[in-house]
């Protein structure tokens, strides 16, 4: 959807026009599994939990939360664009990843949607960033957004310890 290690000037939206999405931000699914792995000796072999995650029903509610936090950053709104399937179509029989892709795409064009209520029932809860933030972060960590407070120092520069 954007290019990491650069300014976010144009968001790709892989999804087909009103089809809704499933997006989760991945240190909530990392602390799913660390909460469900607490609980690992009352579980069954195998059993399956899905998360809700963040639901786009639109299709383009992620994009939207970037462009909201490029702007409230001090950025431009980035254009929202579709995702160039026809480009990916037309290198895939000699990318093996692209073909890959191009495989997976029926997930983009039928709405998916997973039932967390196994995983309410088991865990309580079920952990949830809200979304601008979970962008935000995700922005920041691929370079895209600048960092701000503490870990925004220049490369180099002392870190003061507190006692």
């Amino acid at each position: 959807m954007v290019t990491p290690g650069r300014t976010v000037r144009t968001i790709r939206t892989p999804a087909a026009a009103g089809v809704g999405h499933q997006f989760a931000y991945l240190p909530d699914v990392a602390r799913t599994m660390v909460d469900l792995l607490q609980q690992r000796d009352s579980l069954p072999a195998f059993a399956t939990f899905h998360m809700a995650g963040h639901w786009d029903a639109s299709g383009t509610a992620l994009a939207e939360a970037v462009q909201r936090v490029v702007v409230r950053r001090g950025g431009v709104a980035p254009a929202i664009r579709p995702f160039p399937w026809w480009l990916v179509r037309l290198a895939a029989p000699f990318v093996v990843t692209l073909r890959e892709l191009l495989g997976m795409r029926y997930l983009w064009q039928h709405a998916v949607r997973l039932d967390n209520r196994r995983l309410v029932q088991t865990l309580g809860h079920e952990p949830h960033t809200p979304l601008d933030e979970a962008v935000e972060a995700t922005l920041v960590g691929l370079g895209c957004l600048p960092p701000t407070g503490p870990q925004a120092r220049p490369p180099g520069a002392a870190r003061t310890i507190a006692p």
